[in-house]
């Protein structure tokens, strides 16, 4: 069943690259290839009177960032990020016209295609190997108020039996403070 799914979701991903390629007949939706290469095409076009332009793309996962940096580099587009970005971003450059009329909506189409597709085999999976509820935790009206030395299923006191300072154990003193200081003299004398 899962085989045919996916069977299925590529045969849409391909139709949504034939529509933003412009495709007008069916032997042109089947052939991705055709659409790629009418794309690039009008990529092409674009360059001269449309100068590329630094773009910066942040994403939320890294799905959604591994589906545009594969749809750039089908446009022969070099995606990049400068050191220290963070690695859910993507620079590239490209013409502005190009990404409004075809790489960003087309990404969002394959984004969404893949997103749901990805949600259906997680939810499967999980009822099928961790538990058959996999709804999200229920809402409460009121937070429950608990302290950092008490447990959230009962009113008792967390106590580390190793520990002779009767504190919690999540915030027992650990010395290493103290090490710190003491490297920190010895390498001003």
């Amino acid at each position: 069943m899962s085989i045919m799914n996916e069977i299925s979701l590529i045969e849409r991903l391909i139709k949504i690259e034939a529509i933003f390629a412009g495709a007008t007949t069916d032997g042109e939706r089947v052939s991705a290839q055709r659409a790629r290469q009418r794309i690039l095409a009008r990529l092409e076009e674009l360059l001269p009177k449309d100068p590329p332009v630094e773009y910066k793309f942040t994403f939320a996962d890294m799905w959604s960032r591994k589906v545009f940096t594969a749809l750039l580099r089908r446009y022969n587009l070099e995606p990049y990020r400068y050191h220290r970005q963070r690695y859910t971003t993507v620079m590239v450059k490209v013409p502005k016209t190009f990404v409004d009329e075809t790489l960003w909506p087309e990404f969002q189409k394959i984004d969404l295609e893949l997103g749901t597709y990805l949600q259906e085999v997680t939810t499967r999976v999980v009822k099928k190997v961790l538990h058959e509820d996999s709804s999200d935790a229920v809402v409460v009206e009121q937070p429950l108020q608990i302290g950092l030395d008490q447990s959230p299923v009962s009113n008792k006191q967390i106590k580390d039996k190793n520990d002779k300072t009767g504190r919690p154990h999540d915030i027992k003193k650990t010395g290493h403070r103290k090490k710190k200081k003491k490297k920190k003299r010895k390498k001003k004398k």
